[in-house]
């Protein structure tokens, strides 16, 4: 079970625009988030949801989409996301969210794979233009927006080959994700 959600999470640019999550949803997985490991405990990660379609396009507007897609400016309206989350670190907790941040995307992510819907984890953003339009305060430094929705496109994981770790869109749309093979990856059992 765990498996098969791992392999459905991949990273999704395209939704159906018009499938709504709600409020409670997005809590949902974020307590999800919250109940992951932590360094030191020090439990600093804190997040900001944003489901209002005009602060959601005002959001978009401030995102980078896709480096290997050089051709592709992000997804047209009507498969644009529904919903953001924006990953926060509280200073004033800690400086250091050691690997935090991985483990609590993964833990959102998962829930939202299970309700069926998906995400993107975008860390190239405007963080001045999203600090001013969501008065994001100094104390809290920006690691990264989660977009969010139903998803609208195949992704397909592929073997890696000659090392080329560019993901590619073929003629269909389907989205290809090159991956190193279990062996390549194990460098040893002792």
């Amino acid at each position: 079970m765990l498996k098969e959600l791992v392999l459905r999470n991949r990273s999704y640019r395209r939704f159906y625009q018009n499938e709504a999550i709600s409020k409670a949803q997005l809590r949902e997985w974020i307590d999800l988030a919250r109940l992951g490991a932590s360094g030191r405990n020090a439990q600093s990660l804190k997040y900001l949801t944003i489901t209002d379609q005009n602060l959601c396009k005002q959001v978009f507007e401030n995102l980078a989409w896709a480096g290997y897609l050089s051709d592709w400016p992000g997804p047209i309206e009507g498969e644009q996301p529904v919903a953001y989350v924006i990953m926060l670190n509280d200073e004033r907790l800690s400086k250091n969210y050691f690997c935090d941040d991985g483990i609590a995307v993964q833990n959102l992510l998962l829930g939202a794979v299970e309700a069926g819907f998906g995400g993107c984890i975008l860390r190239a953003f405007k963080e001045n233009n999203l600090r001013e339009l969501l008065n994001i305060s100094e104390d809290y430094s920006m690691i990264q927006v989660v977009a969010l929705g139903k998803p609208k496109e195949q992704v397909v994981l592929d073997e890696m080959k000659n090392d080329d770790i560019k993901y590619w869109r073929d003629e269909n749309g389907v989205h290809h994700v090159p991956k190193r093979c279990l062996d390549d990856i194990v460098i040893g059992e002792l």
